[in-house]
């Protein structure tokens, strides 16, 4: 199973932007757990019980991993099954019965309103790349799209006079998010005269695309974000889905209420939006630390 493992470190690099040490302890946790299912002849995920899970997760314990480390690689685990689910690799999750340790939070990284100004004016100008990559970057900071849904949009999929298009999220269920002006402005220009240059054959049916014509993969539009971060000056460790917590929690900070951030992000449950309460209490209190007089 190690090439479900292959594809689902790539996932967490590019749509989670999970930093090389956590892809590292990922990697190490998740070898040993397919280690122990090969032993057991688990070569499939469809193969793979709760049964499984919990004499894995008993011999981390009999082999003295401390609790924290074991919470953790439970937590890989049941990424990974989810993951095998959610890209139809599975049809089952042998974690879903498994009760997950409660653990902290960690906050998401943002960008503040002035960092994604500096990433967006990275790509000013009037070429080719410099249009391209401004309309990807402005449709995924003004919509909260994952990276994945952004490279998968197809012309048909915008509709730029009524400000929306339609995406195709997790668990193949569709959703409309609008866009704003600049978004609009932006795909516009890269479909006035820049797109007809990259689609040399005029048959390719996806919005944006690569540097050689085919359709834009995930890996080479993280490579473009970090090279524009680079750019910008931007020290923090950013990937696609920094936009995608930028966009949620600059919503919240300017007044959207989160049952309607819920919806635009394409979240199932509404618990997963609510972290971004916790990342707009925490910035307030770091400005309300730094210029209040008595903070």
């Amino acid at each position: 199973m190690n090439e479900y493992l292959d594809l689902f470190l790539n996932y967490l690099l590019v749509e989670k932007g999970l930093t090389k040490n956590t892809l590292e302890a990922y990697s190490r946790d998740l070898s040993v757990y397919l280690d122990f299912l090969a032993e057991r002849k688990r070569t499939n995920p469809e193969n793979v019980t709760a049964l499984d899970v919990v004499e894995h997760v008993t011999r981390l314990k009999d082999s003295g991993l401390a609790p924290r480390s074991r919470a953790r690689a439970l937590s890989a685990i049941r990424m990974f099954h989810r993951f095998l689910l959610v890209e139809n690799y599975s049809v089952s999750n042998p974690t879903a019965i498994i009760e997950t340790p409660k653990t902290v939070n960690r906050l998401p990284e943002v960008l503040s309103g002035r960092e994604v100004e500096s990433l967006l004016a990275t790509a000013k100008g009037d070429g080719t790349f410099e249009v391209r990559d401004r309309a990807m970057l402005e449709v995924l900071y003004a919509t909260g799209l994952r990276v994945s849904e952004l490279v998968s949009l197809k012309l048909r999929d915008v509709n730029i006079d009524a400000g929306y298009l339609l995406t195709m999220g997790k668990g193949e269920k569709e959703r409309l998010v609008p866009m704003g002006e600049s978004a609009r402005t932006a795909i516009g220009e890269y479909l006035a005269g820049i797109r007809i240059l990259l689609d040399r054959k005029g048959d390719n049916e996806y919005l944006f695309l690569s540097r050689l014509g085919g359709k834009m993969s995930r890996q080479a539009f993280w490579n473009i974000i970090k090279k524009r971060s680079g750019a910008a000056g931007i020290r923090k460790n950013i990937s696609p889905h920094t936009l995608r917590h930028s966009f949620a929690t600059h919503l919240l900070e300017n007044g959207a209420d989160l049952r309607s951030v819920q919806i635009m992000l394409g979240h199932a449950d509404l618990s997963s939006t609510q972290i971004y309460t916790h990342v707009t209490r925490e910035r307030l209190k770091k400005l309300h630390q730094e210029f209040h007089p008595r903070g």
